[in-house]
């Protein structure tokens, strides 16, 4: 796709800039689309903003690519969506809020009731309306957060009376453990979803995100939900990611000084050069989603930049607009004030930047701030 540049000032004003691989996202969509039977249509999880990457450009990517069906967290994100993709199918995860299934209604957008109250509140709807209006049902299998209950769902389902004319356009669950193949409470869900939704082979089921496609055809059923591995994100923890990177983080060189051995680097005085040093500060910090828990002290190694391929450990903690790296081993000509390190992207993937900050790499992704200049372009 060609390149395209989102920004609303002149891009030597940025202290760095977030580069966007739509072709990429694509891509992983296709290789996980690859993985499924005819009978299964592959989703797409674009809450969040895309996960970092800007809604309404990945959803036209993908629409594009073939994806009709997409998933949002909240209402807003899926009235936004509508106003881009007005042939998409749009379910919201987070269900019904009280009182607005009107604007449901008035945009083609789909609850996924995610408990009695709801079910009976939009069951309601449809029988004031005496039409089927599409929403899915999500029944818990285990993970215990939204869903009725496999009995709740089970009674709903056989009582004409609760329903009336609604009947769901799809039931789903959600996986708990997926990203740990080995995992007892992968086979626990699968067995609960399956024997729960055995009755109702009319209405089309929904197990897996990321992981689930990944866990193989059992897990599959007529719908796959993937997020985190269209983003390139590791969704098996103990496999290779198969993914392509779809995004790139660059901040500028400030400033490169010397540090005598001895002294102490950043807030809270927690790294101490045990030789001299030379560090580079960059214009990034917690403020554009660089996660502080990545920071270094003594007594434990943080994350780390790219810069011409050679490796620079940040050095202390991550403050709210910049991080000091240590480029002691990196070759002056590469030092350039204004020159671009590489914070986040192939060379230096999430999931790797996430172990450091015990974090996972969704909540990089999610977290990338607006302050960078945004580009959207192959990843080089």
């Amino acid at each position: 796709m060609p390149a395209t540049i989102e920004q609303a000032f002149p891009s030597d004003l940025y202290g760095g800039r977030l580069t966007i691989d739509l072709d990429a996202i694509v891509s992983n969509w296709s290789l996980l689309k690859g993985k499924l039977s005819d009978s299964t249509d592959c989703a797409a999880v674009l809450k969040a903003d895309a996960y970092g990457t800007g809604q309404d450009k990945t959803a036209a990517a993908l629409y594009q690519a073939g994806c009709r069906t997409f998933f949002v967290a909240v209402p807003t994100e899926a009235l936004t969506l509508r106003a881009s993709l007005p042939g998409a199918v749009i379910y919201v995860l987070d269900g019904l809020f009280p009182g607005t299934a009107n604007h449901f209604l008035t945009h083609d957008i789909r609850p996924v009731l995610g408990s009695l109250e709801e079910l009976l509140e939009w069951a309601e709807v449809c029988k004031a309306s005496g039409k089927n209006n599409a929403a899915a049902v999500h029944v818990d299998t285990g993970i215990h957060r939204l869903g009725l209950s496999p009995a709740e769902l089970t009674r709903a389902l056989d009582d004409n009376a609760v329903l009336g004319p609604f009947q769901p356009s799809l039931v789903m669950s959600h996986l708990a453990c997926g990203s740990t193949p080995d995992h007892d409470m992968n086979r626990r869900q699968l067995k609960l979803f399956t024997e729960t939704t055995a009755p109702f082979p009319h209405i089309p089921r929904s197990l897996a995100n990321s992981a689930g496609v990944l866990l193989g055809p059992d897990y599959h059923f007529d719908l796959v939900r993937p997020g985190i591995a269209l983003y390139g994100g590791l969704a098996i923890e103990t496999e290779p990611n198969p993914m392509k990177p779809v995004a790139k983080v660059e901040a500028r060189i400030m400033i490169v000084r010397d540090v005598p051995q001895g002294d102490t680097i950043g807030y809270g005085a927690k790294q101490t050069a045990k030789r001299p040093l030379r560090n580079a500060v960059v214009a990034a910090g917690y403020a554009d989603g660089m996660i502080r828990r990545a920071g270094s002290t003594d007594d434990r190694p943080g994350g780390f930049g790219l810069i011409g391929g050679y490796k620079a450990p940040i050095l202390g903690r991550i403050s709210m607009d910049m991080i000091t790296l240590d480029v002691t081993d990196v070759p002056e000509h590469l030092l350039q004030r204004g020159a671009f390190v590489e914070m986040l992207g192939p060379g230096v993937a999430a999931s790797d930047l996430a172990a450091y900050a015990e974090t996972i790499d969704y909540e990089y992704l999610t977290s990338l701030g607006r302050r960078f200049e945004r580009i959207y372009a192959p990843l080089t």
